[in-house]
This record gives C-alpha cells, structure tokens and sequence, in this order.
C-alpha cells in the first residue's frame, strides 16, 4: 500500500514537538522515550509528554519545592510515594499551568495516570527504580457517558442544510457560497463511512477508486484499511471533485484530497468548526463533532445489522469490546418505542379535553 505523505509530514512535526518537550523533562524521561518508541506512535508518545509535563510541574510545585523539573533525578522518581500521586489526582481538579487555570474531568485525570503509570512501569521493569508505588493507585471511577448521535431526520437536515445554507448568518452565507460543496461532501462521508476526523483529513486525491466505491484510510497506528461507500457518497465526492477541477486556484501539485479556503489541506479544526456551524441549527441541544457523526453511523450501522463484528471493523476497533460498549446498548429510538408501553391505568380512557391554562406571572 502506498505511503501518505500527510502522515509523514505528521509523524516528523510529533517528533519534533517531543523534543522540545524533553528540554522541560528530567533528563531521564529522554530514556524512556527511546526506550517506548519501538511499541508506541509518535501521537502516543507526544500526549505522554504533555502529561509528565504536567506531572513534573506538580512535583516541583508540591513535593520537591526548590527543584526545578531538569535537576530531578531517578532518585526523586522513587521517592514518590502512592500518597504523592493521589495528590497528584487531586490536584488536577483545578490547577494553575503558565498562568492559566485548568482542570480535568475522571476520564482526562484517568489518561495523565496512565501515562505515569507507564513512566514508572519502564523504570521498575529495567531495574532502575525498586518500587513502583504507581501501581497502587486506582484508576479514577469513569462514569458511561450517554452516546450523543444524529436521528435519521437530523441526519437528512444538516446535509441539507450544507447544501442550502438555510439559517446561516448573512455574514456565514458568504463564506457557504464558497464551500458549500466541499462542506456537504465531508459531513455526506462522515455520515456515510464513519471514518475518523484524523482519517478524513489525511486523505488524498488518489485515495479514491470510483470504479469500486472504495478508498483507502490509514487507521490509528498506522495501519492502512480499503472502506468501502455507497453511491450517495460518491454523488457528494464527485460533485466535489468535479468544483476543484474547474477552479484554476487549486495547486496542481497538491495531493490533498479535502482543500481549506487558502488551497492547502484542510486541518483538524477547520473541519470541527464547519461540522459544530451546521449541527447547531439543526440540533441546538446536541453537542456534535466529528466524533458524533462516527457515533451516528456506527449506531445506524448496528441498528441496520444487527453483527458487532461488522461494525467494529468497519469502524477499525481493534477490540469488539469497545464497539460493544458504544452501539449495542439501548438506544433513543428504542427508549422512544418503548414510551407509551407501559400503561398507568387499564381501563380508563385517555383524556380528551384540553387541561386548563397554566396561571400568568401578572396572576
């Protein structure tokens, strides 16, 4: 399979950023980052850097007061205690990083331990540290949050509404004329393939195989997948397709499939930002990214199949256990069905006459 050059271009700027993180690191840390490199991505390891960023601030702060983060040694390292990183949960409730105020939720607080957890772990098992106290910490409890998706009119709205730009401000519907095409074909291959924001923006031009319906995606990690599409899909990519080729300002040496409004890839943010512009006229009350829009058909997908299995490779779930968890529990349209099941009383008729006006503030 081919190489991307947008994940080049990315693992090279990763790297870079973790070096410039490892001058704010203990010395040691430079160790550990070549000593998990062979079994983690660069992404991985650059959010295990802002993490014992964090962790290492806190211990110059709270535990080792007069040390600054490049003087600590290994020897500090095992002085920590479990009590230490309890604090050190506690701590992440609301805490001050370069003048700003923070604070992390259970599941944010559960990724920073993972992350110390995994520092300590590396040390311990190559002997450089007698005692992992890391361990005995607990996971903060994680709380299941409620999947947050489209219904199947919402879904049919905001691709309509990518197309007309009904309801957009008069100083949106400027900057609509312009994308609109391009707007609808990303939201139409969210909502139809379910592949990731990363996935999405990494596309390029010759991702695509129109003959097969198909294009290829490379998946966290690396891995590289052939998804499949229906014509639906195709109709929204080709429209795309055929705008950009009668646009003399697209770069005839650019690979990127999706193009910002400056001709260069699209990026992550943009991307959030247009998917939040349109899902907010048509559901105000959902909260929806990109993220949702996967959660919308990997729910419609399971609801259609029935087979776990499928969804969790469609969706490129490594474990069928965290497709479980997200689309095979009871769902909105269920809870719906279900509402006028249960029946109060059996024998008296529902009432027909208009309940009396609620009383006015001016009674």
């Amino acid at each position: 399979m081919k190489t991307n050059n947008y994940y080049v271009k990315r693992n090279i700027s990763d790297l870079e950023k973790i070096e410039e993180l490892l001058n704010e690191l203990p010395s040691f840390c430079a160790d550990y980052f070549l000593g998990i490199e062979s079994r983690t991505s660069s992404q991985t390891r650059l959010k295990y850097a802002y993490d014992l960023r964090i962790f290492f601030d806190f211990l110059a702060q709270k535990k080792y007061r007069g040390v600054s983060i490049q003087e600590m040694s290994l020897q500090h390292l095992e002085g920590i205690n479990h009590h230490d990183i309890e604090l050190f949960l506690s701590y992440l409730s609301h805490y001050r990083f370069r003048d700003k105020y923070l604070s992390c939720d259970e599941r944010a607080k559960a990724r920073k331990l993972s992350a110390v957890r995994a520092m300590f772990k590396y040390f311990f098992n190559k002997g450089m540290i007698e005692v992992d106290n890391s361990a005995k910490v607990p996971t903060p409890k994680l709380h299941d949050k409620e999947i947050i998706r489209l219904d199947a009119n919402e879904v049919s709205k905001l691709i309509s509404t990518a197309e007309t730009g009904y309801g957009l401000s008069p100083h949106a519907v400027g900057y609509h004329t312009k994308t609109k095409v391009r707007d609808t074909a990303i939201l139409t291959l969210f909502l139809g393939t379910g592949i990731r924001i990363s996935e999405l923006v990494g596309l390029d031009n010759d991702s695509f195989n129109f003959e097969e319906n198909s294009f290829l995606v490379t998946r966290k990690g690396g891995n590289q997948a052939i998804l499949f599409f229906s014509n639906e899909v195709k109709y929204a990519l080709q429209e795309y397709i055929a705008e950009k080729s009668n646009d003399p300002k697209v770069p005839s040496d650019e690979k990127a499939f999706f193009l910002s409004m400056q001709y260069k890839r699209i990026n992550v943010r943009t991307v959030e930002i247009l998917v939040k512009k349109y899902s907010k006229l048509v559901s105000p009350l959902k909260k929806i990214t990109p993220h949702k829009l996967r959660s919308t058909y990997g729910t419609r997908l399971y609801n259609e199949t029935g087979d776990i299995y499928i969804v969790a490779d469609v969706l490129g779930h490594r474990d069928v256990n965290t497709t479980k968890k997200h689309y095979a529990a009871i769902t909105e349209d269920n809870r719906r069905r279900v509402a006028n099941m249960v029946k109060l009383r059996d024998d008296e008729p529902l009432p027909t006459t208009t309940p009396p006006p609620l009383p006015s503030d001016e009674e």
